[in-house]
């Protein structure tokens, strides 16, 4: 079971009394899939990198569907472990996160800040696919991820740069 919600978007009508409009506002419920996962940056001598993972031709940060009675932030670390074997993030950052609009079949995304300060990647077996969920992974700098993710997901890795260029992270030479 997966957790779901209902989003809501308003729609608006302006008034043109000369056509005869009327002034209106309408909100619609839809449902939607919560996924939660995270933007994980590493530290390097160039600055900080930015974990992607590749499925197809499609390119994301690691996440997956938040299961019922699951904390959306746990899901995140479960989800990043099962999908690259990483563990030991930290969350220098708190539980702060950004959401992404709502895409395909009604998803929404949920994307916290995580550091992995040290350990490899590794795309494992699904049991569920019996192949790894992803082909490939890359660190890559701010200016290259920009080009190969979704457009949703733009304001979601400048939030994350801006806040790893603008707070640091802790420990760091700063």
């Amino acid at each position: 079971m997966m957790l779901r919600g209902k989003a809501s978007q308003v729609y608006c009508g302006l008034v043109d009394p000369s056509a005869g409009f009327l002034h209106f506002a309408v909100t619609m419920t839809t449902p939607y899939t919560l996924s939660a996962g995270a933007v994980i940056v590493r530290m390097a001598m160039h600055g900080p990198r930015y974990l992607l993972l590749r499925a197809y031709d499609y390119w994301d940060f690691p996440k997956g569907i938040v299961e019922e009675g699951e904390a959306p932030f746990e899901a995140a670390i479960r989800e990043i472990e099962e999908e690259t074997t990483l563990t030991g993030l930290r969350f220098p950052w708190g539980a702060a996160y950004r959401e992404t609009p709502t895409y395909g079949r009604g998803k929404i995304a949920r994307y916290y800040l995580a550091e992995s300060p040290c350990g490899e990647v590794h795309l494992p077996v699904s049991p569920e696919l019996g192949h790894p969920e992803h082909d490939e992974f890359r660190w890559l700098s701010f200016e290259e991820v920009i080009p190969l993710i979704k457009e949703r997901l733009h304001p979601v890795i400048t939030w994350a740069h801006e806040t790893v260029m603008r707070e640091g992270i802790a420990g760091d030479s700063r």
